[in-house]
């Protein structure tokens, strides 16, 4: 069993430390704003008066807070008791803060990693709990099967902004999907269809059009956008631009689907009428050098 520190007691920070206090770990907790360790110290966990405290009392301290404005003050309380101590950092934030932090934890003679939580605090430890790290793979090898009691561990590379880079762009998958069902929904509510009733259909659909993806995968990664197209970029902005005038027709705001068909007509040229329409990575994509 392992000692371990929460910093940070937000309902993920709560969620992470009721977990491995089930799991029998020795669990100390520290929040800046007093009174939110009540119940996790009836579980068993000890509170701990300062950031510092936290630590000094655990062989691994894991931080989760807002931001990493937060992070940073934190890790600078719990500077004077860090070095030879592992820190977990499962704030969420971009590749870049990550990458500093590492350089700050370092710099303070602690072993690091950096986090990406996909789940929500009630899936903390379930089945479906996924939790990305990078960093120092000794440190994670080290501390693995503690880990993987939060949710299954999936290490991404010694870079420690991978792991945000990771859950940024999941989320950005997932606000997507969030994106088109809010839009499909606003659509069928125009007539009164509920959004219940709607999803009935739009489940097996969506399911069916995941299948898509590996496809497009595979041009988005070859460059090569005409293999294997089925529907192309020409028809399928027709097929958009009539979603778009229909959703203005039933008075239904047109924000979220507006700017793809503005990259599809973008796109849309001599040539490419007839390529798929992951073309259109090419518009948003980073340019690398020599492109």
């Amino acid at each position: 069993m392992a000692t371990i520190a929460i910093l940070g007691l937000g309902a993920m920070g709560q969620a992470l430390a009721a977990r491995l206090l089930t799991q029998g770990h020795a669990v100390t907790v520290w929040n800046r704003t007093r009174g939110k360790a009540m119940a996790l110290a009836a579980k068993g966990a000890r509170e701990a008066a300062s950031a510092a405290e936290a630590v000094a009392a655990s062989d691994i301290a894991v931080l989760c807070v807002l931001d990493y404005a937060a992070a940073a003050a934190v890790i600078d309380d719990a500077a004077p008791a860090l070095a030879g101590r592992t820190l977990v950092n499962l704030t969420n934030g971009t590749p870049a803060q990550a990458r500093a932090a590492a350089e700050h934890a370092a710099g303070l003679e602690a072993a690091y990693l950096d986090g990406g939580i996909m789940a929500t605090p009630p899936m903390i430890g379930g089945e479906h709990a996924l939790i990305l790290y990078s960093g120092s793979k000794t440190t994670f090898d080290a501390h693995a099967a503690t880990l993987e009691g939060l949710g299954t561990a999936r290490y991404l590379g010694a870079d420690a902004g991978l792991a945000s880079l990771h859950d940024l762009a999941l989320l950005s998958g997932m606000y997507g999907l969030f994106a088109g069902f809010f839009q499909a929904t606003a659509l069928v509510d125009s007539e009164g269809i509920g959004a219940g009733e709607f999803l009935k259909l739009l489940v097996p659909w969506m399911t069916a059009m995941m299948g898509e993806l590996p496809g497009y995968a595979e041009k988005i990664d070859s460059g090569d956008h005409r293999v294997g197209v089925v529907s192309g970029l020409g028809m399928q902005t027709a097929s958009l631009g009539n979603i778009l005038t229909a959703i203005s027709e039933q008075g239904v705001a047109t924000d979220l689907l507006a700017p793809m068909l503005d990259l599809f007509r973008r796109r849309l040229g001599p040539g490419t009428a007839d390529e798929d329409i992951s073309g259109v990575f090419e518009l948003i994509r980073r340019t690398r050098a020599g492109d």
